[in-house]
């Protein structure tokens, strides 16, 4: 098992986890204690896991060696991924398909068969695996077994079974009678691969089938709305070549169907009728499985991993009126406030691979019927009650400044300032639920704490969007992290002093940058003095005035300090002082602690301190020396010196 999301910023080796099973085989976790899971395996076999004492118990219903022997010799034909299922409305009950279906109501200690033999039971087919040369009875090459079994989630024991020698069959009894519902047409020996009952209507079932074994790769996908009486064929739009092998319903918007096949993925708004490609950034491999989890879908493929397409909400919302809009803001889902950052998996571990992280934020999409021109930014606006307190936005800043200062202007943008990339279509936007940025000094290197802005409370929020001449809005909530045991009253305390800080580091850096601008002035006021010939009398104030200023600016930070690892060498000032608490106060969903409230009233104290001298400063000396340097009449330009005099 792995999770779809972890602190940090990435998945893995370290989040993986075995569960019991095998390399094959269907994996059930018990829906009233998550940490029990059943986990199958070729040969019959299936595990019962308990992750608190991390045992493995196989719990297999006839514990018979498959290896060496016939199929036919088997009391049990089981695939080698044989079908697992927990009902959905009764948790206590399990199922094990071999070519009967096996229910326990125990947790596997005793099993009872509720089905006769529902394949086609050829024997033909049920001899010993291999050869010429020698043979390879593993118990994996086993035929006329069920592939494919489905609960309904509208009704108790109203249960459905493939056969991977093409047959459905269908009970409505919990297993006392059984009927083969075989679609009309279906070819000979195909391989039912999954069935999906409709999370919307209780006789509505898919089915999706594969022949690609026999050499045929058409699709083969048929729907019932009648438990099997008759079906139809859906397979308009996908391509022979694209075999399916499964389908599946949103269980919001009915009609809205997903079918994984072997070549991609296809998607159908109209409950089958049509299909077209839904391929997105999905690499072109064959997809194994889809399930629909919290509003999110999930790919299951063969060799290239688990990919999930977060919130399905632009898909459920579509329609034709969408299509013929100019702009349409879909209305962000509940999304909640992300735990506060954790070591990642490549500090846990060393994994060969890494899984992207589930997105640290909310999503925001909209559609764009064209392009937008040039000069026609894409603005999104978040409001927290009628107040902006982020913006993100297309438009692209000049840069300025000589090439040190364009470069880090680049660099700012890598993080909060980098524009969107809009385009005529679907777009999406992820708030990573910070506010705005404070304000840094040019140069500004930070090695300790956190300078990021602070994530926002749980609670209601707005989006406004503004594209190609409208304004659209939608409200959304943040929601409390459930796994965190904080507070709403905890977490707000820690977003107010997070915020301060934020607001205290920019006052710090914008006293900072202007001390610099008023030292520069000075010193160039006195030496353009002193050029002129006008006297050094000027230029004497200026070099006190500018070192009492530089050692005003020594208080609140440090210029030395220019790259990671140098507040090891120089001492760091007020500026990293408040970004080292903020990374204290931050590093979990917690209120502030005593100790980080007391630091924080003592800095905000010292920067108070800092600041009134310095506006004692420009009302006292700096405004002095600005009176006599304006009785010099200084010229604004200098005139140039005179070339070859």
């Amino acid at each position: 098992a792995i999770p779809s999301g972890v602190p940090g910023d990435g998945i893995g080796a370290a989040d993986w986890h075995a569960v019991g099973g095998g390399e094959s085989g269907w994996i059930a976790p018990l829906p009233t204690n998550p940490d029990i899971v059943f986990a199958g395996g070729y040969g019959g076999e299936i595990s019962r896991y308990d992750n608190r004492t991390r045992e493995t118990w196989n719990v297999m219903a006839w514990p018979q060696l498959a290896d060496g022997r016939a199929t036919r010799d088997l009391k049990y034909r089981f695939q080698w991924n044989a079908p697992i299922v927990i009902p959905p409305n009764d948790p206590q009950t399990l199922y094990h398909a071999a070519q009967v279906l096996l229910r326990s109501r125990d947790q596997g200690t005793t099993w009872e068969v509720i089905s006769p033999d529902l394949t086609r039971n050829d024997p033909s087919k049920q001899g010993r695996s291999g050869g010429p040369v020698s043979k390879d009875v593993t118990g994996v090459e086993v035929y006329d077994t069920i592939f494919a079994l489905a609960e309904s989630p509208h009704e108790n024991g109203v249960i459905w079974a493939g056969t991977d020698d093409g047959l459905v069959q269908l009970t409505r009894d919990g297993g006392k009678s059984w009927q083969n519902v075989t679609p009309e047409g279906f070819p000979a020996w195909v391989q039912v691969n999954s069935i999906e009952v409709s999370p919307h209507d209780k006789a509505t079932a898919y089915v999706a089938a594969t022949r690609y074994k026999l050499d045929d790769d058409k699709p083969y996908l048929y729907k019932t709305d009648d438990y099997g009486k008759s079906w139809t064929k859906i397979t308009n739009g996908i391509p022979d070549g694209a075999f399916t092998r499964v389908v599946r319903e949103d269980p919001v918007r009915r009609g809205l169907l997903f079918a994984g096949t072997e070549t991609g993925l296809y998607v159908s708004f109209d409950d089958g009728a049509s299909w077209r490609p839904f391929q997105r950034n999905l690499p072109v491999v064959p997809i194994a499985d889809l399930a629909v989890k919290d509003g999110d879908l999930v790919v299951a493929t063969q060799g290239r991993s688990f990919w999930i397409l977060d919130d399905l909400t632009p898909l459920r919302l579509w329609d034709d009126r969408v299509a013929a809009s100019d702009v349409h803001l879909f209305p962000p889902r509940p999304t909640p406030r992300f735990m506060a950052e954790a070591p990642s998996a490549q500090e846990r571990a060393l994994p060969r691979a890494v899984g992207t992280n589930m997105p640290a934020g909310v999503i925001i999409d909209f559609w764009l019927k064209s392009e937008p021109g040039k000069g026609e930014p894409v603005t999104v606006e978040i409001l927290s009650q009628g107040k902006v307190i982020r913006t993100l936005t297309s438009a692209k800043k000049e840069l300025t400044g000589d090439l040190e200062e364009r470069a880090r202007e680049q660099e700012l943008r890598k993080g909060q300032d980098k524009p969107l990339e809009i385009k005529a279509g679907l777009n999406r936007v992820v708030w990573d639920m910070r506010v705005l940025e404070p304000t840094l000094a040019p140069k500004a290197v930070f090695n300790e704490g956190s300078k990021a802005p602070p994530k926002v409370a749980p609670g209601t929020y707005e989006v406004r969007l503004t594209a190609a001449g409208k304004v659209q809005t939608a409200t959304f909530e943040v929601t409390p992290n459930p796994t965190s045991p904080a507070t709403a009253a905890d977490l707000k305390a820690q977003f107010d002093l997070l915020e301060a800080i934020r607001d205290d580091l920019s006052a710090t850096h914008e006293t900072v940058m202007a001390i610099r601008d008023v030292r520069a002035q000075v010193l160039d006021l006195g030496g353009r003095a002193h050029r002129l010939g006008l006297g050094d009398a000027l230029e004497k104030r200026a070099a006190p005035l500018a070192q009492e200023l530089t050692a005003l600016e020594l208080e609140l930070t440090n210029p030395q300090i220019k790259a990671d690892e140098d507040d090891l060498n120089y001492e760091p000032k007020l500026d990293h002082d408040f970004t080292y608490l903020a990374g204290v106060v931050a590093s979990a969903d917690r209120g502030p602690t005593a100790g980080a409230l007391g630091v924080y009233r003592e800095l905000k104290g010292k920067l108070d301190a800092a600041r009134g001298r310095f506006q004692a400063l420009l009302a006292g000396d700096v405004a002095a020396f600005s009176r006599a340097a304006e009785a010099m009449k200084l010229p604004l330009i200098a005139p140039a010196p005179k070339i070859g005099s």
